[in-house]
């Protein structure tokens, strides 16, 4: 892993505005009309698709990139690293109840996973105190969103 990693603070920046879409969305749902609800959770599950995707690729990018695990947990970060992709696209295919609590489960799997497998590329700690602020308010904005659609309709 890069030893010179010196962006902590854009990691940070770049972290926190990607929860934007989210507490947006999820504000959205308790201010606009009632029409418009469809449209804001079709925004909510699929940018969930995406953000789990992209924590997925994380552990494509270590994986490749860190020369000290073995072959074995590579191909195991590997394939974990597509499975969060996969469980958000079947999420957003579900009813939105039963999506917003597997995307909500899938955020908080994938954190607990992470915990583990970070270790293994040795990836800066500070890193998982990042991460679990981020899934905090991404399972907050989720469940406030899926609230929201259940008191509004």
């Amino acid at each position: 892993m890069n030893r010179h990693f010196a962006s902590r603070k854009a990691a940070h920046v770049l972290g926190f505005a990607g929860l934007i879409p989210f507490v947006g969305l999820s504000l959205g749902c308790w201010l606009v009309q009632r029409d418009w609800l469809p449209i804001l959770v079709s925004g909510q599950l699929s940018y969930g698709v995406a953000i789990l995707s992209f924590l997925g690729g994380v552990h494509w990018g270590a994986a490749l990139l860190c020369s000290e695990i073995s072959s074995t947990r590579t191909r195991l970060a590997l394939l974990w690293g597509v499975t969060p992709s996969l469980i958000g696209v079947a999420a957003a295919q579900l009813l939105i109840g039963v999506g917003f609590a597997v995307m909500t489960a899938a955020f908080i799997l994938v954190y607990l996973i992470d915990r583990r497998l970070y270790a293994w590329y040795r990836l800066p700690d500070w890193l998982l105190v990042l991460r679990l602020r981020l899934t905090c308010v991404v399972v907050a904005a989720l469940a406030l969103t899926f609230v929201a659609v259940n008191l509004r309709s």
